[in-house]
């Protein structure tokens, strides 16, 4: 008998059948890639460097000013840098100086590695 849930997180549908099995459809990571996948997680496993990644990551191919994520998000300039650092250092974001501003942008070869690694079938 087939049974399929369906949750809804953070705007995500998934659907699974309880009769399947899940499988890496790249295969086992190395340990030079399971340590590069593990710093991504890594950093994107705090609250808020999720919501400053998702709001730079809805300006597609803009670049973001630190000064303008403050306030939508409701926390201070220094708080956003030290996240915004993390996730520069993870190499999910590039920073580049304009001004006495920081601008923020996503790296898309970082998420398609992840998006490999997460692709069980």
């Amino acid at each position: 008998m087939t049974t399929t849930t369906q949750t809804v997180a953070a705007g995500i549908k998934e659907s699974a059948a309880s009769d399947e099995c899940c499988t890496l459809s790249a295969g086992p990571v190395d340990i030079v890639d399971a340590e590069r996948i593990a710093s991504l997680l890594k950093a994107l496993s705090d609250p808020t460097r999720l919501r400053l990644l998702s709001h730079v990551a809805a300006q597609g191919c803009e670049s973001v000013c630190a000064c303008d994520l403050t306030e939508p998000l409701g926390i201070s300039q220094p708080t956003v840098s030290h996240h915004m650092k993390k996730l520069v250092d993870a190499g999910l974001l590039t920073r580049e100086q304009k001004g006495r501003w920081a601008h923020y942008s996503v790296v898309p070869s970082a998420f398609a590695e992840l998006r490999a690694f997460l692709d069980i079938a």
